[in-house]
């Protein structure tokens, strides 16, 4: 079970999909939408998956289990303020520069394998999460928003659990593994910053 998962984790990180995940805003407004949101934007899935990686890096690394369920829940947490901030007009600066710096950033971080308190983890990926939850929300009205909200969140939890069953996976294969998944992750953040 734990092989189909991680090969399921492999393959959802590896797909090349278009690089965001914005639907026409005709289509928003219901739980599938939401749901679907994060899951075609390779941006959106990288940097989710990334999060889950890291997070079991920090976890093994330091024997602080608890790294596995903060920092994905920092960045869960945060994704819904930034969507609410943009639900309520309130415009965030350089939305789409900074979703694809934190592609960049957090496969460095992976590839560099950088340990940091858990607390910083967790405010390092709430700060890039804001701009992923805005902009989630930038395009919604306010029509079907709690059903749209809770799909991507639904979506996000499940990239992130994905990341961490492929960091967990990736660790037995040694440290180096990993830190090729963060190295990959980063080439594909700067592929999109500058391909398209």
């Amino acid at each position: 079970m734990f092989k189909k998962l991680l090969l399921a984790a492999a393959a959802l990180g590896a797909t090349t999909l278009p690089a965001f995940a914005h639907l026409n805003p005709q289509e928003h407004g219901s739980f599938m939408a939401g749901f679907s949101h994060p899951l075609f934007g390779a941006d959106h899935i990288l940097v989710m998956i990334a999060v889950g990686i890291w997070a079991s890096q920090i976890a093994t690394s330091t024997d602080k289990r608890h790294a596995l369920l903060l920092v994905p829940a920092a960045f869960i947490g945060t994704m819904a303020i930034g969507f609410l901030l943009a639900l309520g007009g309130i415009e965030l600066p350089f939305v789409e520069p900074a979703i694809l710096a934190s592609v960049i950033a957090l496969g460095l971080l992976v590839a560099m394998a950088t340990r940091v308190p858990v607390s910083a983890a967790a405010a390092i990926v709430g700060i890039f999460a804001l701009f992923h939850g805005h902009a989630h929300g930038g395009e919604l009205g306010s029509a079907g928003a709690l059903q749209f909200g809770v799909g991507f969140v639904i979506a996000t939890t499940l990239l992130h659990v994905a990341g961490i069953a492929l960091g967990l996976g990736v660790a037995k294969l040694g440290p180096v593994a990993a830190r090729i998944v963060g190295g990959v992750t980063a080439l594909a953040g700067l592929s999109l910053a500058f391909g398209g």
